[in-house]
């Protein structure tokens, strides 16, 4: 869509630094779009447009450390980022959501309604990490930095500009060859300058980045306990997977979502950021 939706912006106040808010006035229950820790609240430009045309209400902000929120905090979590998504729902009186996980904030989306079913109307989970499961495989980039045997390497390469830039051209070019040519060009020309300007532009995302890598494999360990509360949630929980994802694979959506009691999967012809690749099928497939 062309059209670009109105939107308020708010800083939310957290213990080390403020929240970077944007918020598309309409009905709730609200959409609580969040992103990973490659990238900001950007990956949902494409996506915003058709959620807000059918009039809903529509929250994307930044996790600290991350896009247009401070870069301050002495120390980056997993359990930090829970209490971002809180902060922002409690600051703008948001009442029942709809918390949008995708890649590691797939962890903050689903602890979220583990721990408010109350606060949340349904769950929504795209291409995203949760748990320890046997069909986990994890881009390259985030195996260096969250494997402790790899810490010097992966520091060494942190540390040296040229190396860095050659690593995140890497990975960009195989999360890019499996998609068809269209969605290819978009890649290219929208999601690898979006994921690469979090490091290059200052204030750089990497010291969160490197935090959250670091800490990937014991939150995945940790999740894994909580597996059996997933199926104690008595909510719509709708997982909608990037079939072209080298990575996340389908067999590990399906999974995700028959942990849920009421979770349905749905498969869509993308990559890993779906709803950047195909904006138009995951919107109807959130509003339906």
């Amino acid at each position: 869509m062309d059209g670009k939706p109105v939107f308020s912006e708010h800083r939310i106040p957290r213990e080390q630094g403020s929240v970077y808010v944007r918020d598309y006035d309409g009905t709730g229950p609200a959409f609580v779009l969040m992103h990973g820790f490659p990238d900001n609240l950007h990956i949902y430009d494409d996506l915003i447009p058709y959620l807000t045309a059918a009039g809903r209400r529509v929250v994307a902000f930044d996790f600290l450390g991350f896009g247009g929120s401070d870069k301050i905090a002495a120390s980056y979590s997993f359990a930090q980022q829970l209490g971002d998504l809180s902060a922002v729902i409690q600051a703008l009186g948001l009442g029942q959501v709809v918390p949008v996980g995708h890649d590691s904030s797939g962890a903050a989306a689903i602890n979220f309604a583990i721990e408010h079913p109350y606060k949340v109307a349904s769950l929504c989970i795209l291409n995203s990490a949760y748990d320890n499961s046997p069909l986990n495989a994890w881009p390259e980039m985030i195996v260096l930095f969250a494997d402790p045997a790899l810490r010097a390497l992966a520091l060494a390469t942190a540390q040296s500009p040229a190396q860095f830039g050659w690593l995140l051209d890497w990975q960009r070019a195989k999360f890019a060859e499996p998609l068809p040519a269209a969605q290819k060009q978009h890649f290219e020309q929208f999601m690898a300058p979006l994921i690469a300007d979090n490091f290059v532009r200052p204030p750089s995302s990497g010291p969160a980045f490197l935090q959250m890598g670091a800490q990937f494999y014991e939150e995945l360990r940790r999740n894994s306990t909580r597996l059996h509360l997933l199926g104690t949630l008595d909510l719509p929980v709708k997982v909608i997977w990037g079939e072209l994802d080298p990575y996340f694979s389908t067999a590990m959506g399906k999974e995700r979502a028959a942990h849920f009691k009421h979770g349905s999967f749905h498969p869509v012809p993308a990559g890993h950021w779906l709803q950047s690749d195909m904006p138009e099928r995951v919107a109807e497939l959130m509003l339906s």
